[in-house]
């Protein structure tokens, strides 16, 4: 009989399969359905590279766990240690939440009692779904961040993926008028060992461990809860994709925890050169997923989230390391190959962070056809122009015509995901009031986080927000900034998992607010803010400076962008105005019809207000 790697319930006991083709003994471990006193150890059999067996009798709920036996051999990438308790790596529930301790990462110490037990479940039946369409615009969202503070959400449920079904947030994320909302990593993650000893954890959850269970923190009711999330999400009208991060765990370097994978097969799961971890990642270690066994556990990681939850795709966290061959990277890579060919997967939307810290891992705009990419040239070139760069005008039209320089050889414009901020560095409303980042408060003596983050200040977020929306390509907005939230500076702040990152609803700038819903509602009503094709200069764009002249591409300092597009028989234009003065708009109307400025609201002369990015819309006079 054929079993699938992990432990499957049948009717009457389990089936055990643990692939490890160096361990020399591997053990299911029954602690019971409480306690951390283990029960029963049980050998398993080997057959080729797997460790296989079957316990009669054994009911859903009982916990476990696995041991392994093998060489203790690190200059051949072998770290087996039995005193080791490991999770199972394909448990789709576990005990507990991963709690660091000292002694997970110290050899021959028993960590029965700090490590998650995994949960003997039935097989879970597929939630139905519809085919996902490609984001119109993406709304990027902390979980627990999100909701903790949220007066209006029961107070058992802040915090969790269960808050975002609650009317409140619903009303909030249709009133912006996001279409597809991402939700920052799900699956159970461990803080990074240095931040208990600072009284820090990780709020982010960019540290996995087990990728097929969801983090009992975010989700305590386990999969039926994000289920029934997404599910009232859909019916709003929303699409739902969740941050993953198949690139590295939180297993870390040598001198991190042995938890899982290292214990069952520490030379198998992680990239190697010379016995040696590779870090393409920064975070100590590679997952090897130019692997068959690691490419197929991270494919049918990825269908299990689609099936037990009803999600409708992923965003990939340092998503480079998913193409890595031995010769670099590449878009054919196996991974690729087989979301494409899974009937499960290959229409999920699939958004790539193009990017790892590996030699040759900058890849903006070379992954998969029909694979969106986050575009930081989007961000440090809108943010350059606000602040007044040399030559910032051109590279500010190329990012508002769709970064063709990047995209035009074999995607279209929506294949960029344009974003001002992320929950990477600066937050919106900070760029605009901080020169310097300020993370004293992680620990590192302000090392960490990026030191050359491009900042705007004293410009308005109303300028920056209305180039996102005005540009085509796929807006990303983060969570709470379409209200001013502030993180003092803070640019890496995911070891802050409090109030400083958390939204404060109370606090929210309903204006600005009302600004991203306005400029919301104007791209959707307006086809060729969004339309999915390049500039080709043939009657359907025009450039033209502050008297309505053609613009001069050689001048350092152009302070006034204007673009007239037209197509559908309809026509608008974008302008933006870096001057300290209201500038007058230049272009004169068909007959019959008259220009009206439609952002910023509130004026009827037709001027580009100082310090703005305006919209004019063409109509009957």
């Amino acid at each position: 009989m054929v079993v699938a790697p992990g432990v499957t319930l049948t009717e009457d006991g389990i089936a055990v399969a643990i692939p490890s083709q160096h361990a020399t003994a591997v053990y299911l471990c029954l602690f019971g359905h409480s306690g951390d006193t283990e029960q029963h150890r049980i050998t398993l059999e080997r057959q080729g590279t797997q460790f296989t067996g079957f316990v009669p009798g054994v009911k859903a709920g009982m916990r476990y766990g696995l041991r392994a036996e093998g060489p203790w051999a690190p200059e051949a990438g072998h770290r087996f240690d039995v005193s080791k308790l490991l999770v199972d790596p394909w448990a789709a529930e576990i005990d507990r939440p991963y709690a660091y301790d000292p002694v997970l990462g110290v050899g021959g110490i028993d960590t029965a009692a700090h490590v998650p037990k995994a949960i003997v479940r039935k097989p879970i039946s597929p939630v139905s779904r519809k085919t996902p369409h490609a984001p119109r615009w993406i709304y990027e969202l902390p979980v627990k961040a999100f909701s903790k503070l949220h007066p209006d959400v029961p107070e058992e449920k802040r915090g969790t993926v269960a808050a975002l079904a609650e009317p409140a947030l619903l009303a909030h994320l249709a009133r912006i008028g996001a279409d597809t909302i991402e939700l920052m990593p799900l699956a159970a993650w461990i803080d990074e060992r240095h931040l208990p000893p600072l009284g820090l954890s990780n709020g982010w959850g960019y540290n996995p461990v087990t990728f097929f269970a969801a983090d009992p923190r975010l989700a305590p009711g386990g999969f039926a809860e994000i289920a029934r999330t997404v599910k009232a999400l859909h019916d709003k009208g929303f699409q739902v994709i969740v941050d993953v991060v198949l690139n590295h765990t939180g297993e870390s370097d040598i001198d991190g925890p042995t938890l899982s994978f290292r214990g069952l097969d520490h030379r198998s799961w992680y990239a190697h050169a010379g016995g040696n971890l590779i870090n393409d990642t920064g975070c100590g270690n590679t997952v090897a997923l130019n692997e068959a066994m690691v490419t197929g556990y991270a494919v049918a990681a990825l269908r299990h989230w689609v099936e037990a939850t009803g999600i409708d795709g992923f965003r990939f966290d340092l998503a480079t390391v998913m193409g890595r061959m031995a010769d670099g990277f590449s878009r054919d890579a196996p991974l690729f190959q087989r979301i494409a060919n899974d009937p499960v997967l290959r229409d999920c939307v699939m958004i790539a962070e193009p990017w790892d810290i590996g030699p040759g891992g900058y890849q903006l705009g070379h992954f998969p056809r029909g694979w969106p990419e986050w575009n930081d040239r989007f961000r440090d070139d809108v943010r350059r122009f606000w602040r007044g760069d040399a030559y910032g005008a051109n590279a500010m039209a190329t990012r508002l015509a769709g970064s063709s320089d990047i995209f035009q050889a074999a995607k279209s414009p929506a294949a960029s995901v344009n974003f001002i901020a992320a929950h990477d560095g600066f937050t919106l409303a900070d760029l605009t009031r901080y020169t310097q980042k300020d993370n004293f408060a992680n620990g590192e003596d302000n090392r960490d986080g990026k030191s050359d983050e491009v900042t705007t200040p004293g410009r308005r977020p109303e300028a920056l927000l209305a180039s996102l929306f005005f540009a085509r390509g796929t807006p990303m907005l983060t969570a709470g900034d379409e209200f001013g939230r502030s993180q003092q500076g803070n640019n890496n702040a995911y070891a802050q998992d409090n109030a400083l990152t958390w939204l404060h609803w109370g606090q929210a700038n309903q204006m600005l607010i009302d600004t991203v819903a306005l400029l919301s509602r104007l791209r959707q009503a307006h086809p060729l803010l969004a339309a999915d094709r390049f500039l080709n200069g043939e009657g359907d764009a025009l450039w033209f400076n502050a008297a309505g002249s053609a613009l001069d591409w050689t001048a350092a300092q152009n302070r006034f962008l204007g673009l007239l597009l037209s197509g559908d028989g309809s026509r608008i234009a974008i302008a933006a105005n870096l001057s300290e003065t209201d500038l007058p708009f230049p272009l004169p109307a068909a007959e019959g019809l008259a220009w009206r400025r439609a952002f910023p609201p509130g004026a009827a002369s037709l001027t580009c207000p100082a310090g703005s990015a305006s919209l004019f819309i063409e109509e009957k006079a």
